[in-house]
């Protein structure tokens, strides 16, 4: 039988002790649960161990594959650029080496679901949802396509849920900021805000989240706000990164079937699982109307694998 490929897991890094030491046990744990193959994680920047580091803690343990999975919820510069680097140097240091690289993490149903249980443990069991705002807030980027997930990620979080919005800031190189995404959530009527990190493990820049979130309510006494924990290692988290790295195992790197309401039971559209795909034409495109023939304007959904 061959050997199944090793897992690495990459990371982002930290200042924060605290969230060093809980990817570490993240890693750990991953490796506890899965005995049968060598599991490893290393940092981009910041904290220890570098991901180069644990390239060589494999190949010391005889590995000559391996599938590599980011353990980050967009993929921005690290995701898209760093970490191939990365890889990459590490091939020329260890000749013989090969691997896969699987895709981030979010947004996934699994940790939609997580959210949700973090956002129930903030508010008020007496809150009604209809009247509570949700402030989802993401690291922040330089890159347009990352910040857009985190976007996409609010939107899936609100969609067949009762909470009245979820809106979005970032806590750095992006606009909103946290004050600013508080101001827009009163301005469209919020009186109640709970600020929900869209991170993964506790760190320098959650910490800057909760901050300015009690900063910005002291002074607005008016708005009740609360905030919300961070993802953490949750079941869902550990197998939402072994899925990652079967994917990445099978060459099954997906485009948005995560989110694909014929694929998951999202809630409120668990009916549309399972439908079959019909070639699809959209009310308001031009030239549906004429003389009854649709020609290249639908275009079909596969969802069969």
């Amino acid at each position: 039988m061959t050997t199944p490929p090793a897992l690495l897991i990459a990371g982002h890094g930290t200042r924060d002790e605290a969230g060093a030491e809980a990817f570490r046990d993240f890693v750990r744990e991953l490796g506890r649960r899965h005995p049968e193959l060598p599991v490893a994680g290393g940092f981009i920047e910041l904290s220890p161990p570098p991901l180069g580091e644990a390239v060589a803690e494999l190949v010391e343990r005889g590995v000559r594959r391996f599938a590599a999975v980011p353990l980050m919820l967009v993929s921005a510069g690290h995701a898209k650029g760093d970490i191939p680097a990365a890889l990459s140097r590490e091939k020329e240091r260890h000749p013989g080496i090969s691997y896969t690289y699987g895709r981030p993490l979010g947004p996934h149903p699994a940790l939609l679901r997580v959210l949700e249980r973090r956002l129930a443990a903030a508010v008020d069991p007496s809150w009604d949802p209809a009247e509570v705002t949700v402030l989802l807030v993401g690291r922040g980027s330089t890159d347009p396509d990352a910040n857009a997930e985190v976007f996409k990620a609010a939107r899936l979080l609100w969609e067949g849920r009762d909470y009245a919005a979820v809106e979005t800031a970032f806590v750095s190189l992006a606009q909103p900021d946290v004050p600013g995404g508080l101001d827009r959530c009163v301005r469209l009527g919020a009186r109640r805000v709970v600020v929900l990190p869209y991170f993964l493990f506790t760190g320098i820049l959650p910490d800057r989240v909760r901050h300015q979130t009690e900063e910005w309510a002291a002074a607005h006494p008016e708005t009740e706000v609360r905030s919300a924990d961070v993802i953490g290692p949750e079941p869902e988290l550990l197998d939402l990164v072994w899925e990652r790295y079967e994917e990445a195992v099978k060459g099954d790197l997906r485009m948005n079937c995560d989110s694909c309401v014929y694929r998951i039971a999202l809630p409120g559209f668990e009916d549309k699982v399972g439908l079959p795909q019909q070639p699809h034409f959209h009310p308001d495109d031009d030239g549906h109307h004429h003389h009854g023939h649709h020609h290249g304007h639908g275009h079909a959904h596969s969802h069969a694998h």
